[in-house]
């Protein structure tokens, strides 16, 4: 039997961590991105195929859910490659801007990536790794290492 919490464990001194899910949809050197409209944050930029972890699920299966809700595709959770774990935050920030982002690669799916949030984004398109549009900050540092060849640690953590 798992052993558990106390339900009130996470008030007072403790953060929230919201965690969330990226893929690196690559086809041969070029990245799958969207058009980021109607969410609220980073409206306007190009953006991965990502979504936060609902209860009960791992990150792998919200990648695998995040790209088939968002692109038609269908990812198997095996060959979802981890690339790194960003941790962003404000050190006097809320509780609730703790933020843990999962980034995995994808060089296999089935289906043709198609736009399917039309009230999320306004695009879907394929860029060269090389040649990227205006990315979201913290999805821009890990688009930009991985065209550079660049091996990204484990873990990174950005303050704000």
């Amino acid at each position: 039997m798992t052993e558990r919490s106390r339900s009130d464990d996470h008030l007072g001194h403790r953060t929230l961590l919201v965690a969330a899910s990226y893929v690196v949809l690559l086809s041969d050197d070029e990245v799958l991105l969207q058009l980021r409209d109607g969410t609220g944050y980073m409206d306007g930029r190009w953006a991965l195929l990502a979504g936060h972890v609902d209860p009960g699920e791992s990150v792998h299966e919200a990648a695998a859910r995040e790209a088939l809700e968002e692109a038609g595709v269908v990812l198997e959770v095996a060959d979802l490659e981890p690339l790194t774990a960003l941790h962003r935050f404000e050190r006097t920030g809320p509780a609730v801007e703790q933020r843990l982002d999962v980034f995995f690669v994808a060089r296999r799916w089935q289906g043709e990536p198609t736009r399917r949030e039309p009230d999320k984004n306004a695009d879907m398109r394929w860029f060269p790794l090389t040649a990227l549009p205006d990315v979201v900050p913290h999805e821009r540092l890990v688009l930009d290492a991985l065209a550079a060849g660049s091996t990204l640690p484990a873990v990174l953590s950005l303050p704000a």
